[in-house]
Protein backbone atom coordinates (compact mmCIF):
# COMPACT_ATOMS: atom_id res chain seq x y z
CA UNK A 1 0.00 0.00 0.00
CA UNK A 2 1.28 3.64 -0.84
CA UNK A 3 0.67 6.02 2.05
CA UNK A 4 -0.31 9.32 0.37
CA UNK A 5 2.56 11.41 1.57
CA UNK A 6 1.45 14.43 -1.24
CA UNK A 7 -1.86 15.09 0.23
CA UNK A 8 -0.31 15.36 4.35
CA UNK A 9 2.32 17.67 2.98
CA UNK A 10 -0.37 20.15 0.89
CA UNK A 11 -2.46 19.57 3.79
CA UNK A 12 0.11 20.89 6.71
CA UNK A 13 0.73 23.50 3.89
CA UNK A 14 -2.63 24.81 4.14
CA UNK A 15 -2.71 24.50 7.97
CA UNK A 16 0.51 26.76 8.16
CA UNK A 17 -0.76 28.86 6.15
CA UNK A 18 -3.80 29.71 7.79
CA UNK A 19 -1.04 30.31 10.71
CA UNK A 20 0.50 33.02 9.33
CA UNK A 21 3.94 34.24 8.33
CA UNK A 22 6.53 34.28 11.12
CA UNK A 23 6.32 30.73 12.88
CA UNK A 24 8.43 28.48 14.53
CA UNK A 25 9.86 25.54 12.75
CA UNK A 26 7.10 22.79 13.50
CA UNK A 27 7.65 18.76 12.95
CA UNK A 28 5.01 16.01 12.78
CA UNK A 29 4.92 12.69 13.17
CA UNK A 30 3.06 11.01 10.36
CA UNK A 31 0.51 8.20 11.23
CA UNK A 32 -1.21 6.14 8.90
CA UNK A 33 -5.04 7.33 10.17
CA UNK A 34 -6.55 4.17 10.12
CA UNK A 35 -4.24 2.68 12.06
CA UNK A 36 -4.11 5.66 14.36
CA UNK A 37 -8.06 5.35 14.86
CA UNK A 38 -7.57 1.78 15.97
CA UNK A 39 -4.61 1.93 18.59
CA UNK A 40 -5.53 5.25 19.91
CA UNK A 41 -9.72 5.40 19.82
CA UNK A 42 -9.95 8.27 22.48
CA UNK A 43 -7.31 10.78 20.30
CA UNK A 44 -8.86 9.61 17.21
CA UNK A 45 -12.24 10.26 18.74
CA UNK A 46 -10.90 13.82 19.79
CA UNK A 47 -9.91 14.37 15.99
CA UNK A 48 -13.12 12.99 14.32
CA UNK A 49 -11.31 9.97 12.69
CA UNK A 50 -12.71 6.49 12.45
CA UNK A 51 -10.77 3.15 11.74
CA UNK A 52 -12.54 2.86 8.13
CA UNK A 53 -10.61 6.11 7.08
CA UNK A 54 -8.83 5.33 3.12
CA UNK A 55 -5.61 3.21 4.08
CA UNK A 56 -3.83 5.51 2.03
CA UNK A 57 -4.22 8.85 4.21
CA UNK A 58 -2.30 10.07 7.03
CA UNK A 59 -2.59 12.38 9.70
CA UNK A 60 0.02 14.52 10.86
CA UNK A 61 0.93 14.74 14.70
CA UNK A 62 2.40 17.71 15.87
CA UNK A 63 5.78 17.17 17.90
CA UNK A 64 7.31 19.14 20.81
CA UNK A 65 8.75 22.35 19.51
CA UNK A 66 12.56 22.34 18.56
CA UNK A 67 14.68 23.51 21.40
CA UNK A 68 15.49 27.43 21.01
CA UNK A 69 19.12 28.26 20.16
CA UNK A 70 19.56 24.72 18.39
CA UNK A 71 20.58 24.80 15.17
CA UNK A 72 18.11 22.55 13.17
CA UNK A 73 20.63 20.37 11.92
CA UNK A 74 21.29 19.18 15.36
CA UNK A 75 17.89 18.93 16.05
CA UNK A 76 16.85 17.03 13.10
CA UNK A 77 20.13 14.43 14.27
CA UNK A 78 18.65 13.95 17.43
CA UNK A 79 15.21 13.15 16.33
CA UNK A 80 14.44 9.14 16.39
CA UNK A 81 10.88 7.77 15.75
CA UNK A 82 8.83 4.64 16.99
CA UNK A 83 8.04 1.86 14.64
CA UNK A 84 4.34 2.97 14.32
CA UNK A 85 5.39 6.20 12.66
CA UNK A 86 5.59 6.52 9.12
CA UNK A 87 6.95 9.22 8.36
CA UNK A 88 8.05 12.35 9.21
CA UNK A 89 7.17 16.39 7.68
CA UNK A 90 8.66 19.81 8.70
CA UNK A 91 7.46 23.38 8.14
CA UNK A 92 9.88 25.86 8.34
CA UNK A 93 10.93 29.32 7.01
CA UNK A 94 13.72 30.39 5.77
CA UNK A 95 15.29 33.62 3.26
CA UNK A 96 16.49 31.96 0.20
CA UNK A 97 19.05 34.18 -1.94
CA UNK A 98 18.22 34.42 -5.26
CA UNK A 99 20.72 32.85 -7.56
CA UNK A 100 22.44 30.32 -4.85
CA UNK A 101 20.98 27.73 -2.64
CA UNK A 102 22.14 29.59 -0.01
CA UNK A 103 19.00 30.07 3.22
CA UNK A 104 19.00 32.02 6.00
CA UNK A 105 16.92 31.44 9.53
CA UNK A 106 15.04 35.01 10.10
CA UNK A 107 14.59 36.42 13.09
CA UNK A 108 10.95 35.64 14.35
CA UNK A 109 8.99 39.14 14.29
CA UNK A 110 8.84 41.62 12.30
CA UNK A 111 10.72 39.63 9.13
CA UNK A 112 9.56 42.04 6.80
CA UNK A 113 11.51 44.53 7.07
CA UNK A 114 14.73 42.35 7.75
CA UNK A 115 14.23 40.46 4.88
CA UNK A 116 13.88 43.44 2.71
CA UNK A 117 16.70 44.75 2.80
CA UNK A 118 18.52 41.96 2.10
CA UNK A 119 19.97 42.16 -1.55
CA UNK A 120 18.35 39.37 -3.73
CA UNK A 121 16.15 37.45 -1.32
CA UNK A 122 12.80 35.98 -0.92
CA UNK A 123 11.27 34.38 2.25
CA UNK A 124 9.45 30.98 1.75
CA UNK A 125 8.18 28.49 4.01
CA UNK A 126 8.57 25.14 2.92
CA UNK A 127 6.75 22.03 3.84
CA UNK A 128 8.57 18.87 3.83
CA UNK A 129 7.66 15.39 4.56
CA UNK A 130 9.24 11.80 4.42
CA UNK A 131 8.10 7.85 4.29
CA UNK A 132 9.62 5.15 5.50
CA UNK A 133 9.28 3.56 2.18
CA UNK A 134 11.09 6.16 0.64
CA UNK A 135 8.19 8.50 -0.05
CA UNK A 136 9.05 12.05 -0.50
CA UNK A 137 6.95 15.33 -1.32
CA UNK A 138 7.26 18.88 -0.31
CA UNK A 139 5.74 22.42 -1.17
CA UNK A 140 7.17 26.03 -0.93
CA UNK A 141 5.24 29.20 -1.08
CA UNK A 142 7.10 32.57 -1.37
CA UNK A 143 6.16 35.57 1.06
CA UNK A 144 5.72 37.76 -1.73
CA UNK A 145 3.26 35.14 -4.02
CA UNK A 146 1.45 34.62 -0.77
CA UNK A 147 -1.86 32.56 -2.94
CA UNK A 148 -3.08 28.74 -2.74
CA UNK A 149 -2.79 28.94 -6.31
CA UNK A 150 1.27 29.93 -6.49
CA UNK A 151 2.51 26.62 -4.09
CA UNK A 152 5.13 24.76 -5.71
CA UNK A 153 5.17 21.45 -4.58
CA UNK A 154 6.79 17.95 -6.04
CA UNK A 155 8.44 15.30 -4.59
CA UNK A 156 12.42 16.57 -5.37
CA UNK A 157 11.42 20.41 -4.79
CA UNK A 158 13.58 20.67 -1.70
CA UNK A 159 15.69 17.39 -1.62
CA UNK A 160 18.27 18.31 1.52
CA UNK A 161 16.04 19.07 3.25
CA UNK A 162 13.82 15.74 2.57
CA UNK A 163 16.91 13.84 3.28
CA UNK A 164 18.15 15.06 6.68
CA UNK A 165 14.23 14.14 7.43
CA UNK A 166 14.78 10.91 5.95
CA UNK A 167 17.78 10.12 8.08
CA UNK A 168 15.52 10.91 11.21
CA UNK A 169 13.55 7.84 10.35
CA UNK A 170 16.52 5.20 10.11
CA UNK A 171 17.23 2.59 13.05
CA UNK A 172 20.25 3.80 15.12
CA UNK A 173 21.75 0.42 15.02
CA UNK A 174 24.28 0.98 18.49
Amino acid sequence: MTLNIREAVMDLERHASEQGWDQPPRVYALVPTAELARREPALASMLGLDASADPAELTPVEQEPLPDGMPLEEALGRMAWPEAVAGCALVMERLVVKGSDETLDPPRGGTGDWAAAQDGSEEVRMVAGVLRDGGRHAALRMRAHDSEDQVLNGPDLVPALTSALELTLLEDED
